[in-house]
């Protein structure tokens, strides 16, 4: 089992590669929307955001306002950690129960282009 400061280093290394991705891809994909991240194993939950600028900060503190994140991810600390290092396939985690994503289809869809 990972640690809560191995998880946020896989955040903060997942908000890295996203700014790999071309600024065209993001502009044609990105809406900005909040997002939890739970990491089920660890009981914790980092809380960020999705926008034209990047992925995160992500932090275990709730956002201020209390509103519900738009995009909820549950997550296993190890896979985590293998799924931003490209150990572990996003398609087939999500397929094979390891990563539960709670999104809209439109939301699922774009993200879907991006990972």
């Amino acid at each position: 089992m990972a640690t809560i400061d191995e998880c946020r280093a896989a955040l903060r290394k997942l908000g890295e590669q996203f700014d790999e991705i071309a600024p065209e891809d993001r502009a044609k994909h990105v809406v900005e929307r909040t997002i939890s991240c739970r990491i089920s194993d660890l009981d914790v939950t980092f809380h960020g955001r999705i926008h034209h600028g990047g992925l995160g900060p992500f932090d275990d503190a709730p956002p201020a306002d209390g509103a519900s994140p738009a995009v909820k991810l549950t997550i296993g600390s190890d896979d985590l950690v293998a799924l931003v290092n490209g150990e572990l396939d996003m398609g087939r985690a999500v397929f094979g129960g390891r990563v539960k994503i709670d999104a809209s289809f439109g939301d699922l869809m774009r993200l879907r282009k991006l990972l």
